[in-house]
């Protein structure tokens, strides 16, 4: 089962590297990557794998789908925020967060806004901050990480009332639900 576990969160994070790869292009000018259109060919693909033929049980499933997609975001960027390092690409004049105007917010490199713990405790870190402050942002950023996981966790028991066994059975193979 951890095996599975892990299995399933290296595929979130393949999928969200590749997803910031793309959108990373696409800002550049180099890409027409569109986020939504991205989501929406998942869904497609979910919907298809799920064995669902009636639109208005999709409408009902696609909700709740959207829910554990969006959880599963917030839990694996920071996995894969651990992942890389935890650190920050240079931008203009030292600027760490890759904001060269000053007038984005940093982008976090798989997508979304940075937590601001995360941020808080990468710099208490680079700062050589006393071993309290370091345990403190290292409580909020766990802290931070639960409230993530329980929101995933409620998220997926919702989509689990709404399936049949073999709709379950299915969900847990690719990665929907435990």
């Amino acid at each position: 089962m951890k095996k599975l576990k892990s299995l399933v969160a290296i595929v979130g994070c393949i999928a969200l590297f590749g997803l910031s790869a793309g959108t990373a292009s696409a800002q550049r000018g180099g890409g027409n990557f569109d986020p939504a259109q991205f989501r929406q060919m998942r869904m497609d693909a979910y919907k298809e794998q799920l064995e669902v033929t009636d639109d208005g049980e999709w409408k009902v499933l696609e909700a709740a789908i959207g829910k554990v997609m969006d959880s599963q975001q917030d839990v694996f960027t920071g996995m894969a925020r651990g992942m890389m390092g935890g650190r920050r690409r240079g931008g203009n004049n030292g600027d760490q967060g890759g904001n060269a105007g000053g007038n984005r917010p940093p982008r976090n490199p798989f997508g979304g806004t940075p937590d601001p713990d995360s941020e808080a405790l990468q710099a208490a870190i680079e700062a050589k901050a006393p071993a309290a402050e370091l345990k403190t942002k290292m409580e909020k950023v766990r802290s931070a990480a639960k409230a993530k996981e329980a929101k995933l966790a409620a998220a997926q028991e919702d989509l689990k009332k709404l399936l049949s066994a073999r709709q379950e059975a299915i969900a847990i193979t690719i990665g929907l639900v435990k």
